[in-house]
């Protein structure tokens, strides 16, 4: 590969002060300082219908999905936070990924991926971010292993948007550095 890995980054929560928006864009940063070109994306942009295999042999393809697919295709790596509804991962993620398996080939084949998830809650979205891995490794990606969670979100930004526990940001920086060399190795 030439040149510093291509990362696409997304939040799997679309919330304007979305708890794991703050923590992808701590992840997207340390990508970037462990060498990685990362392209942030807001699933906004991609708004796509429920997935429905009637509404597909009707309309075909979304234009969203078909660009997100195009973008997927550009990039050696995908680094999603998938925040934790209910003990599962959003139906946002699920829908997205979904529809970006509809086109002519798997997009994620290959891919390498890394998961992070922030909650509220104890377990900070860990049950969340392990179904998102298993679904990736489903899809063909070659996910990071590791657990980078952050339990109690809700009190664990500043007013500036930074982490109040240093811990926080070694975990990502962990993550990120794992994604950016394996991303690095395998599109060697």
């Amino acid at each position: 590969m030439a040149g510093a890995p291509r990362i696409l980054a997304f939040s799997a929560s679309t919330r304007r002060e979305s708890f794991n928006g703050k923590f992808l864009a701590l992840a997207v940063e340390a990508a970037r300082e462990a060498g990685g070109e990362v392209t942030l994306l807001d699933l906004n942009e991609f708004a796509m219908p429920i997935y429905n295999g009637d509404l597909e042999d009707a309309q075909g393809l979304p234009a969203s999905a078909a660009r997100l697919i195009g973008l997927i295709g550009e990039h050696h790596a995908l680094l999603i936070a998938s925040p934790e509804y209910n003990s599962m991962p959003t139906p946002l993620l699920k829908n997205t990924l979904d529809w970006c398996t509809r086109g002519d080939t798997n997009p994620f084949e290959g891919k390498v991926a890394a998961v992070i998830s922030a909650s509220p809650g104890a377990l900070g979205g860990v049950r969340s971010l392990q179904l998102a891995q298993q679904l990736l490794l489903k899809l063909g990606c070659h996910v990071v292993p590791g657990q980078c969670i952050l339990a109690h979100a809700d009190k664990a930004f500043d007013a500036a948007g930074q982490p109040t526990d240093p811990r926080t940001r070694k975990s990502v920086q962990a993550l990120a550095a794992r994604l950016v060399l394996t991303a690095t190795r395998l599109s060697a």
